[in-house]
């Protein structure tokens, strides 16, 4: 069955909606708003950057871990950009480039730490809403002070 192309254009401005969402909850430590875009178990993949193993989590969890991580900064920025979006019925694809800030003040002048890259996400359409069910950073390149994230815990 074919979709209406208006209902179509509609979804993805939606799917992109929550993709922004998250992200600009996580710069405002919104994190009923960070969790409020997750389904209900997220495959969270971020081993590009911790090189953990992907696994299942709830939005809270990956919440907590956010904010546990986020706590001592004075600032975080996220930026994306060149979305493209695969609507297919009640799933969605979504891939977009990013960067992320994160700003703490210290002694050393080496004010931040930027980690550039993209993003892969899945949704799902949850009663009326786009929930992200699948996410995972694609680690580019990072610059800056690498030691940012110990010297902002230190100063908690």
């Amino acid at each position: 069955m074919e979709m209406n192309p208006t209902a179509i254009m509609i979804d993805r401005a939606e799917i992109a909606n929550t993709v922004t969402r998250l992200f600009v909850n996580t710069d405002e430590r919104n994190w009923k708003g960070v969790t409020d875009c997750f389904a209900s178990k997220v495959l969270f993949d971020m081993s590009s950057l911790s090189g953990s193993r992907p696994s299942r989590l709830s939005p809270k969890r990956i919440a907590d871990q956010w904010e546990s991580g986020l706590r001592g900064l004075t600032a975080v920025h996220h930026q994306i950009g060149n979305m493209l979006v695969n609507v297919e019925g009640a799933e969605a694809g979504a891939f977009c480039y990013a960067t992320a800030t994160h700003y703490f003040p210290n002694p050393t002048g080496n004010n931040t730490r930027t980690f550039v890259g993209t993003y892969d996400l899945h949704l799902v359409k949850v009663e009326d809403d786009w929930r992200i069910d699948m996410f995972r950073f694609n680690l580019r390149f990072t610059e800056g002070n690498a030691l940012l994230s110990d010297l902002a815990k230190k100063a908690r």
